[in-house]
């Protein structure tokens, strides 16, 4: 009879024990060595936002922030400014000095009333004297109030009485063009640090104002958010405000400064505390229920599609009358 080998006469208790040993050290080898810790741990963007009613909500995307701090304004003054809209008043008072350094030191998003058919001429005085009571309260002079009436709101009827009853009460009103506008707009909302590389954007309720400094300041005009009220077309007017937005140099497309009340409705999901800039999402993330939110989205996909900027950084202090202030500022 054949001879069995040594391998072949151990009992299977002691072949398994044979096997596991040298399996077990290798186990605890790799343990010891990290090796199997290799499982990547993934960071999530935090895309918590708070909603409000009616607004714009991202249904996608993660927050960004944008880094960077202005210069503080030195042995700065008060001056104020009141906005008359076409969607209301906005008031904004600012510490500035000789250099335009500028900060914020109060403002006020006015109700619509005026236009809504809610007010009678002495609703409209009375609002406007809240306003500038406002002001003199926080130490600005009264020589350091002013009046600007938007582009826009100088196509609603109802202005006129506006502007008749500042006059009465002893204040000048300055009346801008859109192409001002464009240009006052980047004036307060454009770092210096980044003319050579940026673009603003006005997206206001009568008319979109887009800007750039190339040499000289240029500025384009499109419709408004409210461009329903004119009859126009969600397709044609997104094919206008693209075919603007393709003006702009390719040099200048790498961040936009944006500005406005739907960019505001935007940002308002977005925010993270009392920062100074809110990165806006893809415009594609965006589900609006109100018309006027909808129709600013349809504006700021054109601007996106036509610059292939990604980049559009709202300003939470900065407005064309505060612009306004500093070309007043010799």
């Amino acid at each position: 009879m054949e001879e069995k080998s040594t391998w072949a006469r151990l009992r299977w208790p002691i072949k398994a024990l044979i096997i596991a040993v040298p399996i077990l050290a290798i186990g605890y080898w790799a343990m010891q060595s990290g090796k199997f810790d290799t499982i990547p741990t993934v960071n999530k963007a935090d895309t918590s936002s708070s909603n409000t009613p009616g607004a714009a909500t991202p249904t996608s995307g993660s927050t960004r922030s944008f880094n960077y701090q202005p210069e503080k304004p030195i042995d700065g003054e008060y001056k104020g400014v009141v906005e008359v809209g076409a969607s209301g008043f906005n008031s904004f008072v600012v510490n500035m000095d000789k250099e335009n350094r500028w900060e914020i030191i109060s403002k006020d998003f006015g109700k619509s009333f005026a236009y809504e058919g809610l007010a009678n001429t002495e609703d409209i005085r009375k609002g406007l004297k809240d306003y500038i009571g406002m002001m003199l309260d926080k130490g600005v002079k009264s020589k350091n109030i002013h009046f600007v009436i938007s582009s826009g709101a100088q196509k609603e009827p109802k202005t006129t009485v506006i502007s008749s009853e500042l006059r009465k009460m002893g204040f000048v009103v300055n009346l801008v063009t859109a192409e001002q506008e464009g240009k006052l707009a980047l004036k307060s909302v454009l770092p210096k640090a980044y003319e050579e590389n940026s673009f603003v954007v006005d997206i206001g309720s009568g008319n979109t104002k887009i800007s750039w400094i190339d040499g000289n300041t240029k500025s384009e005009e499109a419709p408004g958010a409210k461009y329903y009220e004119k009859d126009l077309k969600d397709d044609a007017v997104y094919a206008e405000v693209k075919k603007l937005g393709e003006k702009i140099p390719a040099a200048k497309r790498e961040v936009c400064f944006i500005i406005g009340g739907v960019p505001f409705e935007l940002a308002s999901q977005t925010r993270q505390g009392d920062e100074r800039f809110t990165v806006l999402n893809d415009p594609s993330s965006y589900k609006a229920e109100k018309i006027k939110t909808k129709s600013g989205v349809n504006i700021y996909k054109a601007l996106k599609d036509a610059t292939n900027c990604d980049t559009f950084v709202f300003d939470w202090d900065a407005n064309f009358t505060i612009g306004f202030l500093l070309s007043l500022n010799k």
